[in-house]
Order: structure tokens, then C-alpha cells, then sequence
């Protein structure tokens, strides 16, 4: 789809670029759009890291097994590593934390660097993690951050071969100049700039081969989906459907391989923003836009976690991080519609309107329903109220609570949070007047004071907490997934920002203005009397049957004088202790049948009867792993029951 010469300028003249012989930089610009009017200049672009991305560029003749093989590696490798970091047997002459800070650093850029061999996917994994200063140490951030900026571009050959294929003539004949060099490359495409009947265009082309790479990457994190349905110990009381989160995301990631999908995103978001001047969305050119190729309005900008220039601009950085807190909250409380995928290459900023937010890349979104944006309203009007109940009946309503089981001990917990809430708000209000924050990263907290706070808390709400993993009364939707990733990168680029940001003091005002003013005067009048109502019509119906409850509750006592009652008491120290009972006989049972084999094995294999004897010794070596298990899993109850006595 392209517009004829007569319907361009006349003065508009195609500018002259070779296409055959320009050869790709070696240098990329910021990640997918340009976000710093400097980059326009080849020579000041980062430079692109050594690794020029690896097999998965040879889509064609690269096998499942091969990529099966190399992200395994790569996960068990690190995996090794970080074995080795944390052992002090492996620095001579002692383990200091220079030492330790030095390792991070070149484990760290092995990390970045094997991300980048292993593409697209892993890349907007590695993405996410760039922006959590305060769980990851500085030294992973600073080489994740790399990943929005170093990702190799694809030939460029390839992506103008692409942009005349859809959309169907020479970019010469479409555009009045084309700019071969990419200016910014991507995990799923890179982005050309262009002049298109005398605007200044971007064209974000997509990389090839990136549903044949999906397929393959998404089956193996399905099998990691898999196990950690079989096997994820459930202890913090929430029954999370893994396989369906999984679905969730490659759902998503197939969407975000189709352009016209994230056009029409982009437009939909662009709507829901018209009135608010402080945020800016390309507009999009649906002519020049296919499947594969975007075209829209070239915005350029600054990304928001380049402090410096953030500060040469003169923008007040607070204020910048309050929008984009505020934009969120509009997006997921408003709107229902919001931007899963807010890691700084995707939010630049600039100095209109006194500074404003640029949000690029709308191929991942996500959806609320109704009824969630309302129960999430309520939560956190029983946050502000401090009301537990208030809190557990939004989580109902939105059907993260599943009312069954012990409640009395999920109202406990509830409000012990609440409780350590309050508190840590009002110690951060307290630094805060007196300016007791330093600028950085947060302080990592040592093996011995994580011990200790896990000691606090278990005593102080132990036995609910192991009630609660029990019953596992809390169902957790797939679509709350992105909502958690998205505000935990965005509390992420907030603390970049502003060292005191603090996420929970922007969204509190807003969400109780939101939950005043939401509705119509009169719909929070007729909502406000239904509940009144109801509440009334249970009253009334109260009344009538106090005589037949009251009698009720004789024959219980009299059934109970007469032991014809049986009460079911639940005691949480029996079960913990017959959890541990039945832990050391199954481990007791794999140590007998291990000696067992081992015993056959040995008379097998001394007559010369091979396969059986290797066939047994197979089976007592998977028994011994079993009892190396069980051993852990005792050693662990031992443990938690002694946190949970204070005796630890």
C-alpha cells in the first residue's frame, strides 16, 4: 500500500540512497525509538557489544535441539556460576566484598552477553530485571540496562527488502528520503527513519524468522511452566496456575509479532490520553502499515532513566516520576487498558508542556475487567482505612479469595500487613523530613538481618502463615501478572528518578480521588443506598430468626452434654508435627530400599549379570537422591518450627 507520485509534494523530491552498499553500523542507537535528539549524529551512538547475536539469526537452519541446547546451557551455567561466586573456597586468600563486587561484575556481563545470544525472548526477559534497583545489585542492573541499547540490528538489506515486499514498491518511490542506517534496533525489529510527503516518519521493521524462534523458545518455557505446576510448595497461600500465566504470556508474544495489532493499541491508548498534555503517542500512518512494517510519526525524546540529561533539560525529575505513577493507575483503574511492557526503552521524555512522557512499543498490552478495576479500588480504599475486612471483601470480589478454609487467619495476616504497612510508611515519612535518604541504590540487606526479619514475622504470625498454605485460599488471575511486572518496573524507574520515591504516596491520593469521583453523583447515591438496603433488609431478617437460632443453639449444647457433638479442633502443632513424622518415614523407606538394591546390584553384578545389576544400581542412585530430599525437607520443618517458637 503506497501513494502514487501525484498524490506527494511536487517539490518533494526521493533523495538518492544506495542500498546494496551501504554496510550495517556497528554502533546502535537507543532501543527502538530514537530517545535522544543527539542520536541523530552516527558518530555519538553506543557502541554495540561484541556478541552479534547468536544462532538465532540463522533461523533457517537452526534446529529445536541445538536451541533446546543452548538456552539449558546457558541456564545451567549461570546457574554454576553463582554456585561458585558464593563460595568462600574459591577466593585465595579470603572472601571480601571487593572481591564478591568484582566477580558480579564480570558475571554480569557474561549474563548480558548470553542474553544476547539467545535473542528476542530473552532479551525482553533480561529487559524487566534492568530496572529493579532495589532487588538485583548494581552491577546486574548496570549490565541488563545495556539491553536496551546493544541489541545487534539485522542487515539492512533485510529489513529494506521487507518494507517493499508489504508494502508493495521501492522506498524510493514511497518515501522522499530513506535512511538505510537503522537509528534504533530492538529484540523483535529495528526502526529506519524516513520523510514521508514532508514528515518526519520512523518505520519499525520486524526481524525475520520470529515465529519459528518463538515456537521453539516458548515450548521449552512451557516445560519450565510444567514443573513449576508440579512442584511450586505453595507456601505463601496462593494457589498460582503457572501453565495459565504461561499461556498468558505467549499469547501476548505472538500478538506483539503482528504490527497492525500494536497500530491499533497505540491508537486505543492515544484515545484514552487525548486530554492529558503530559503524555505523548506517536501518531500512526495506517497506509504505510502491515503485519511486519509500522509506520508512524517520528517523536523523538529522552529515556527516562538518563538522569543527566533528564537534569540538562532542566525537568524536574519528582514530578516525572509522579506522571508516570499517575498514567498507570489511569491506565489500570480507568481505563482497564494498559502498557505491559514499561521498561525504560519504551517511556522517553521531553520538554513540552514542561516535560512530558513518550510511550513507545504498544505490541504488549493488557486488559481489566469491570469488576477487578472496582475491586481494586476497594483495596485500596481498606488499605487507607486500615480495614482488613474491607480488603479480603474486594479480594472476593475480584475472586482472588476463595472464602473457604480458615479466614480467621487470613484476617490476622491481613492485618498484620497492614500493620507493617502503616509502619514502614510512616518510618519513610520520618527520612524523608529528615533527609536521611542518600541518592542510590538501596542498601542490600546481609544473610543474618534477612534471618532476622524472617524471625520476626514467623513469630508474629507463624501459625497463620503455615494455616494460609495450608488452605491455600488465594487464586491469582494470569492478567495480574503483567499488573505486578508493570508496577514493579515502574517502581523501579520512580527510585531511579527520585531516590525517595516512594510508589504508595502517589497512588493513595489518587486512587481515594478516583473512588469518590469515578461515577455520577447519582450512581454512588443509588450504589450507596443498595448497600444501605441490604444491609437493613439483613437486620430485619435477623430479627424473625433470633427465636429459632437461640433454640438451635440449646440442642447444640444439649447433643454436646450428651456426647452425641464431636468437634473438629484443629491443631496447627499436630499437623506440622505429623508432617514431619511422615517426611522421616518416607525417607527412612527410600534408605531401606536403596540398601536393598544396593545389596542385589552387588550379587548381580559379581555373577556376571549386568543389565539387571546396572539397572539397580540406577535405582539406588535415585533413592539416595530422594533421601538427600527428604534429609533437606526435615531439616527445613526443624528449622521453620523453631522460628515459629522463637527458639531458632
Amino acid at each position: 500500500m503506497w501513494l502514487p507520485s501525484h498524490h506527494r509534494s511536487p517539490l518533494a523530491l526521493p533523495a538518492p540512497c544506495s542500498l546494496l552498499h551501504t554496510t550495517p553500523s556497528s554502533a546502535a542507537s537507543p532501543r527502538f525509538h530514537p530517545l535522544d535528539p543527539h542520536s541523530q549524529t552516527l558518530a555519538l551512538r553506543p557502541a554495540v557489544s561484541v556478541v552479534p547475536g547468536g544462532r538465532w539469526n540463522r533461523f533457517k537452519t537452526y534446529s529445536t535441539i541445538q536451541r533446546t541446547l543452548e538456552i539449558w546451557g546457558s541456564v545451567f551455567a549461570f546457574i554454576f556460576k553463582v554456585w561458585l561466586n558464593n563460595q568462600k573456597f574459591t577466593y585465595r586468600g579470603g572472601m571480601t566484598e571487593e572481591k564478591r563486587v568484582m566477580r558480579r561484575k564480570v558475571l554480569a556481563k557474561w549474563l548480558k552477553e548470553s542474553i544476547l545470544r539467545l535473542g528476542p525472548t530473552f532479551i525482553k526477559i533480561g529487559q524487566q530485571f534492568s530496572t529493579r534497583v532495589d532487588i538485583l545489585p548494581k552491577e546486574y542492573v548496570d549490565q541488563l540496562s545495556e539491553l536496551q541499547d546493544q541489541v545487534p540490528p539485522f542487515p539492512s538489506e533485510t529489513a529494506v527488502s521487507t518494507i517493499e515486499e508489504e508494502l508493495g514498491a521501492s522506498v524510493n518511490e514511497i518515501f522522499e528520503r530513506f535512511d538505510v542506517e537503522p537509528l534504533a534496533a530492538a529484540s523483535l525489529g529495528q526502526v529506519h527513519r524516513a520523510s514521508l510527503n514532508g514528515q518526519e516518519v520512523v518505520l519499525k521493521v520486524q526481524r525475520p524468522g520470529l515465529k519459528e524462534l518463538f515456537d521453539i523458545d516458548l515450548k521449552n518455557l512451557r516445560v519450565i511452566a510444567e514443573y513449576l505446576q508440579k512442584v511450586d510448595p505453595k507456601s505463601d497461600g496462593a494457589k498460582r496456575d503457572w501453565v495459565a500465566i504461561y499461556d498468558e504470556c505467549a499469547n501476548v508474544l505472538y500478538q506483539e509479532i503482528d504490527y497492525t495489532k500494536e497500530a491499533f493499541n497505540a491508537e486505543k491508548f492515544a484515545e484514552n490520553f487525548k486530554n492529558m498534555d503530559y503524555v505523548k503517542v506517536p501518531e500512526i500512518y495506517w497506509e504505510y502499515t502491515t503485519p511486519q512494517v509500522l509506520t508512524m510519526e517520528y517523536v523523538p525524546g529522552i529515556k527516562i532513566n538518563r538522569i543527566q540529561q533528564i537534569d540538562k533539560l532542566g525537568l524536574d525529575r519528582k514530578r516525572l516520576g509522579r506522571y508516570a505513577v499517575e498514567s498507570y493507575l489511569e491506565q489500570i483503574l480507568s481505563h482497564g487498558f494498559f502498557h505491559a511492557d514499561p521498561h525504560p526503552g519504551n517511556i522517553a521524555v521531553d520538554d513540552a508542556n514542561g516535560g512530558r512522557l513518550i510511550f513507545y512499543d504498544f505490541g504488549m498490552m493488557g486488559s481489566i475487567s469491570p469488576n477487578i478495576r472496582e475491586g481494586l479500588l476497594e483495596v485500596f480504599y481498606g488499605v487507607y482505612e486500615k480495614d482488613p475486612d474491607k480488603v479480603l471483601q474486594a479480594m472476593v470480589q475480584m475472586g482472588v479469595l476463595v472464602p473457604t478454609g480458615d479466614m480467621t487467619a487470613v484476617r490476622r495476616t491481613a492485618q498484620f500487613f497492614l500493620d507493617s504497612f502503616e509502619e514502614r510508611l510512616a518510618a519513610q515519612r520520618k527520612e524523608r523530613e529528615m533527609a536521611t535518604v542518600e541518592p542510590g541504590f538501596k542498601k542490600q540487606l546481609s544473610k543474618e538481618e534477612k534471618f532476622e526479619k524472617k524471625k520476626q514475622r514467623l513469630a508474629a504470625i507463624g501459625e497463620d502463615l503455615l494455616a494460609i498454605a495450608a488452605d491455600q485460599p488465594f487464586r491469582f488471575p494470569a492478567t495480574f501478572t503483567f499488573v505486578v511486572r508493570a508496577f514493579s518496573v515502574l517502581d523501579g524507574i520512580g527510585k531511579g528518578l527520585d531516590p525517595r520515591f516512594d510508589i504508595t504516596e502517589i497512588a493513595k491520593p489518587y486512587a481515594m480521588e478516583l473512588l469518590r469521583f469515578n461515577e455520577a453523583g447519582v450512581e454512588v447515591l443509588v450504589k450507596d443506598a443498595r448497600k444501605r438496603w441490604d444491609r437493613q433488609s439483613r437486620a430485619f431478617y435477623n430479627v424473625f430468626r433470633q427465636p429459632d437460632r437461640v433454640e438451635k443453639l440449646a440442642q447444640i449444647i444439649e447433643r454436646l452434654e450428651q456426647g452425641d457433638l464431636k468437634l473438629r479442633v484443629r491443631a496447627l502443632e499436630s499437623e506440622r508435627s505429623f508432617q514431619r513424622v511422615a517426611a522421616v518415614q518416607k525417607t527412612i523407606g527410600y534408605g531401606v530400599a536403596a540398601g536393598s538394591l544396593v545389596n542385589l546390584a552387588t550379587i548381580l553384578h559379581l555373577n556376571s549379570i549386568r543389565m539387571p545389576a546396572t539397572i539397580g544400581y540406577c535405582l539406588c542412585a535415585f533413592f539416595g537422591l530422594q533421601i538427600l530430599l527428604g534429609v533437606l525437607k526435615v531439616k527445613k520443618l526443624d528449622q521453620q518450627e523453631r522460628l515459629i517458637t522463637g527458639t531458632a
